[in-house]
């Protein structure tokens, strides 16, 4: 299953998920490159909102069930609608035995990279779940941590007293650090069950690329992709609207 979350109530870019771009809801872009994927049984939306459920269900996804408002609060985390949405799907007879959670806030990642990451974790069962990473652009080496009273400061790294020592190495020299970003995570539903979280203990990277793990937060992140896709630099797949009776009875659970 691909799971997309599509709160209502978001505070940095108001309205983010259905905010149209380029003439579509942001929502609509990931669920089509979910589609696209082929990677996956059903597209499941998981949102307390009837407006945005509608427009899900127009791009072609599935929205069985609302999420509750409990879980969809600025500080809720994420595992709570992950396992509210697997409890609701395996109740309905659903048989999930992975999942990929996919965020409305990655327009251009592609569906070839969403079918690829799919396949890595898929063959690999000793892992308990993939996590999309890209390489630092500001190194945890040369980050500093200032001292109570303010007038003295540490590394917040140990470097093992290597010469010279990190903070003073070019970028280049030092050992790559990766930062985990929005663009996917693909997990074994057992590692919800097990561990009860995403990622479980055993987690193996993806690497993302390019443009793929581009993150819309802030209000300058979304000028920035208006300015790179009317420069040329990115490109967004065309959604396509599709006509669905499905899921035309929506459950509220309490």
């Amino acid at each position: 299953m691909a799971l997309v979350p599509a709160r209502a109530g978001s505070k940095r870019i108001q309205g983010k998920n259905t905010r149209p771009l380029r003439g579509h809801p942001l929502i609509a872009y990931t669920i089509s490159s979910a589609l696209h994927s082929g990677a996956f049984d059903d597209v499941v939306v998981s949102t307390d909102d009837p407006a945005t459920a509608e427009i899900a269900r127009q791009y072609g996804a599935s929205v069985p069930f609302l999420r509750p408002v409990a879980m969809a609060a600025d500080a809720s985390p994420d595992i709570e609608w992950v396992r509210h949405a697997l409890e609701a799907l395996r109740a309905a007879g659903a048989t999930v035995d992975a999942f990929a959670l996919l965020r409305p806030t990655s327009p251009l990642r592609r569906a070839r990279s969403i079918a690829d990451a799919v396949t890595a974790l898929l063959s690999d069962p000793h892992a308990d779940s993939l996590r999309a990473v890209e390489q630092v652009s500001e190194h945890p080496g040369k980050m500093w941590t200032v001292q109570p009273g303010g007038d003295r400061m540490s590394p917040l790294l140990d470097d093992g007293g290597v010469d010279p020592p990190w903070h003073s190495t070019p970028y280049q020299a030092l050992p790559p650090v990766f930062v985990q970003n929005a663009s996917l995570e693909v997990a074994w539903s057992r590692t919800v069950d097990l561990h009860g979280s995403i990622a479980g203990r055993v987690v193996r990277p993806w690497i993302t690329d390019a443009y793929d793990g581009f993150d819309l937060n802030r209000e300058t992140d979304w000028l920035l992709l208006e300015r790179l896709l009317e420069h040329g630099s990115v490109t967004l797949d065309e959604p396509t609207p599709r006509p669905t009776s499905r899921d035309a009875d929506t459950v509220t659970e309490p």
